[in-house]
């Protein structure tokens, strides 16, 4: 059976988009192919590996990746799934090709103000509602094959 491929995408792949496609991997298991790109890629959020360390799963070698680039290897997937917050929904960026594509809007930790505690806290809330997020996906793709 030929693998699902789904990209995540976020202005700098630094956080939303790098959740979601290690819970893809993590809960779609074989059947799935995950990448996660952005328009404008930076360094993936401390915040976030911290709360992705707490579920097991360790992001800090991941690295950031160009939505462009991953364009120009002629990469192509069957779901393309946006993970910005709604206020810049309009910034998000759109990778070109046939694909189904989804809109999830999710707050973004970058812009979280207090203590380190205060703003892990509500990345943590990020996290599970991203989680959440991808276990529905899956459920509802594999479904749609059987």
């Amino acid at each position: 059976m030929e693998k699902t491929t789904v990209l995540f995408v976020c202005v700098h792949n630094s956080a939303r988009s790098q959740m979601a496609e290690a819970f893809l991997k993590k809960h779609g298991g074989d059947d799935f192919d995950a990448d996660s790109a952005g328009f404008e890629p930076g360094e993936i959020n401390p915040l976030v590996i911290d709360a992705m360390k707490e579920v097991g799963i360790d992001i800090s070698q991941k690295t950031t990746k160009s939505v462009f680039e991953l364009y120009k290897k002629g990469r192509l997937y069957n779901y393309v799934i946006t993970v910005c917050d709604a206020a810049n929904a309009q910034r998000c960026p759109v990778f070109p090709g046939f694909t189904v594509r989804f809109s999830w809007s999710f707050d973004d930790s970058a812009g979280f103000t207090g203590s380190y505690e205060e703003k892990l806290d509500r990345t943590r809330i990020v996290r599970d509602q991203i989680q959440e997020q991808v276990k529905d996906f899956v459920e509802k793709v594999r479904k749609g094959k059987s």
